[in-house]
């Protein structure tokens, strides 16, 4: 910081019950009231550099004279500035006075024209000689602009303080060689060879809010949006504080957040990517604690969406409890607004004028993926809260869209997690939870599973016992063609596919002839069972959540009870299949489609007296 020493006398000021007076030999002649101070002065040193008080002199004429000053800018701090000036005493000028000085000065009208050489004009060649031209002193000076906010303005102290901030800002890398500061982790100022580019954010963060604003938009439109980002960024965590202290501050203290956060969102470049998704997501969570206008919570998770496929996990978690007066799990309601953001956007066309392909503009099938991934690990935590209701749950879970899925092995984990926590979930609840997977798209293992999880509903059981089954025959006996239908039900045989078919180790067949020979036939017997009505793709609804009508079912049931007895022989059936018998299957199922008629197939007996383990050999009653 630069510093300029005026006079040489010793300061012989000395205060006695709120008045001020000066050593000297000669007696005061001036009493000058400034607020609750009183200064005894000498008119000779005084009226030679002050034009007010010669005004102010001349229209009384008696030898001791008492002058109110109460309208002194600075007051008695700057007034005292320019009376020692007038005494010849030492006084120090630097960045932290000289508005003070200056204002104080002006005031008293101590210029040129009524003094050769007189404070003004040392205050200026100070103020543009050395104030100016250096980097941390102009941002001291705006700060001390605002307790004399009027003076300054109307002085150009602080237009020409932002001008020489704004340019040194603009400057190149090469030419900055004046001392900043700069505290980011890891960075070495001797092993850099110039400034880096954000080296300026840190210092014109000290700024209040106005200042700060016209600052940056002096610069804006000449620097990148991520560093205007780095900006703002590095202002919040200057001015804001973590979302623990907001409770203990006080109410002028939120109220000063409140401020300082919605100036941050409105001053955010409209460029994807030019603050972090971390940085959104901390401005959202201290948005709701704050309380802060329902515009600035909505651009913050407009902005957030649109660059959700940056956020991570912990950041969205952080969001829970965020509002302590907010609803029970209304941050299941940010992070679903946020995701209809995101495929609003990713929804959009690209421009043509902008020339970027939808890969570059970041609207590429891996980036929705990564989303859907997100969504779902973030509910397989929300899941184990016991008091989650379910609505919630499939609300934000349906709200991705089906391409986002293309496996389902971590919906299954947010099903198996949520049936977990919640035992007593009626039947209906959980129809309705696990009506959203689809049994064509879970991988081997999460099939096992699911066949041996007691909390899925049978008819969830029964989807994926049907399909491995047709799997495992297709993995066989890969000759066999079935009928379009069926296949629509299957997972896509491709190398790409997530279900791939196992390989038996090299020189070994996976079964005889003689039971590729039976599962052939029962292949064809299961095609010829099925009518052309059931399991057909037109009247599928999507992850198969219609109902079957009751011929379907005894299909269904007859076509697997010539797999059941392949199987019994071959025994290739899944690890796990053995739990239920597709008689009984086939009878919940049934009671599923027509709960109120309880309808049974004709000509089988009662279930109860037919129920064994899958794979089991049972005589097959056939109706009239």
């Amino acid at each position: 910081m630069k510093f300029m020493k005026i006079g040489s006398r010793p300061d012989t000021f000395f205060t006695v019950d709120a008045t001020r007076s000066i050593t000297l030999d000669v007696p005061s002649d001036l009493t000058i009231q400034v607020n609750n101070t009183k200064y005894l002065l000498h008119k000779f040193l005084l009226l030679p550099k002050c034009g007010l008080l010669q005004q102010l002199c001349d229209s009384n004429g008696s030898d001791v004279q008492t002058i109110d000053l109460h309208e002194v800018p600075a007051g008695e701090e700057g007034f005292e500035l320019c009376v020692k000036f007038c005494y010849g005493i030492s006084i120090n000028l630097s960045a932290t006075n000289i508005v003070k000085a200056l204002c104080a000065s002006h005031f008293l009208k101590m210029t040129e024209a009524v003094e050769k050489g007189n404070f003004i004009s040392k205050l200026e060649l100070f103020f543009a000689s050395f104030i100016l031209q250096a980097w941390k002193d102009p941002i001291v000076t705006l700060q001390s602009t605002v307790t004399l906010p009027t003076w300054s303005e109307n002085l150009g102290m602080t237009g020409r303080c932002i001008d020489a901030v704004a340019t040194k800002i603009l400057a190149d890398l090469s030419t900055v060689t004046w001392s900043y500061t700069y505290t980011r982790p890891g960075f070495n100022e001797k092993a850099h060879k110039r400034a880096p580019r954000d080296w300026w954010t840190e210092d014109i963060a000290d700024l209040d809010v106005p200042l700060f604003q016209r600052v940056l938009s002096m610069v804006r439109s000449s620097i990148p949006a991520p560093l205007v980002g780095e900006a703002l960024h590095v202002y919040a965590c200057r001015h804001l504080p973590d979302e623990a202290a907001i409770e203990s501050s006080s109410s002028e203290s939120v109220v000063k957040q409140r401020e300082v956060l919605e100036f941050i969102v409105s001053q955010i470049p409209t460029p994807k990517g030019s603050v972090s998704t971390g940085f959104l997501l901390r401005l959202l969570r201290q948005a709701s604690r704050l309380g802060v206008s329902d515009w600035a919570i909505s651009e913050i998770m407009k902005r957030a969406g649109r660059q959700l496929k940056e956020a991570s996990l912990v950041d969205l978690l952080k969001l829970r409890g965020s509002s302590p007066s907010s609803s029970a799990f209304s941050e299941i309601n940010l992070v679903k607004t946020m995701l209809e953001h995101f495929l609003v956007d990713y929804r959009r066309p690209s421009l043509p004028e902008t020339g970027m392909t939808r890969e570059e503009n970041g609207k590429s099938d891996q980036s929705l993926v990564k989303v859907g991934k997100l969504i779902d690990s973030y509910l397989v935590e929300v899941a184990k809260d016991a008091n989650l209701p379910v609505s919630k749950l499939i609300d934000l879970a349906e709200t991705l869209p089906e391409e986002a899925r293309p496996v389902h092995d971590d919906l299954y984990r947010i099903i198996d997690s949520y049936l977990k926590k919640h035992p007593d979930i009626s039947k209906s609840q959980k129809k309705r939870l696990c009506r959203m997977l689809d049994c064509r798209k879970l991988s081997i293992d999460a099939c096992m599973h699911a066949v041996q999880n007691e909390r899925l509903p049978l008819r969830t059981v029964v989807q994926v016992l049907f399909l491995e089954h047709v799997s495992a025959a297709m993995s066989i006996s890969q000759n066999v063609e079935l009928r379009h239908d069926i296949k629509a039900m299957l997972p896509q045989m491709s190398e790409d596919t997530h279900r791939k078919t196992p390989l038996a180790p090299e020189g070994k067949d996976l079964v005889s002839d003689k039971v590729m020979t039976k599962q052939s036939d029962g292949r064809k017997l299961a095609e010829m069972s099925i009518s052309r009505e059931s399991y057909s793709r037109d009247k599928r609804a999507p992850h198969g959540t219609a109902k079957p009508t009751i011929k379907e079912v005894m299909e269904v049931g007859k076509a697997m009870e010539v797999t059941e007895e392949i199987d019994s022989k071959s025994k290739i059936r899944p690890k796990g299949a053995d739990h239920v018998s597709s008689r009984a299957v086939t009878s919940e199922i049934m009671e599923e489609a027509d709960p109120k008629n309880k309808v049974k197939p004709t000509g089988m007996p009662p279930i109860s007296h037919r129920t064994t383990k899958m794979g089991s050999k049972l005589p097959v009653q056939r109706g009239s």
